[in-house]
């Protein structure tokens, strides 16, 4: 199999991951909707709990997650062009009082 070939099939396989993903948010967003808290609230807490549990497993330190947290916020300030990936985040706009200000100059 072409290295192209292996790109669409896993390119495809993200595209339905994704659509998968999106199809269980509005089906979720639609419980919570129409069912009371009680129904879908101890659902949530299992959720939530699991996916605690799953990152504490990795064992992984709070200095490495430091890190991570550190280099995604360089590579989010990093231009396009010199991404890896060729991602780039949306800068985030701040409410703070001083970069309204800054505006104002």
């Amino acid at each position: 199999m072409t290295d192209e070939r292996k790109i669409a099939r896993l390119d495809a396989k993200h595209e339905r991951n994704r659509e998968r993903r999106l199809e269980a948010v509005v089906r979720w967003a639609e419980c919570v909707k129409e069912e009371p808290p009680e129904v879908w609230g101890p659902q949530q807490n299992a959720v939530v709990n699991a996916q605690i549990e799953s990152a504490q497993a990795t064992g992984l330190d709070a200095d490495h997650h430091k890190r991570v947290r550190s280099l995604a916020g360089e590579l989010a300030e990093e231009p396009i062009e010199n991404r890896a990936d060729g991602t780039s985040a949306e800068p985030v706009e701040s409410n703070d009082e001083e970069s309204a200000d800054e505006a104002d100059e």
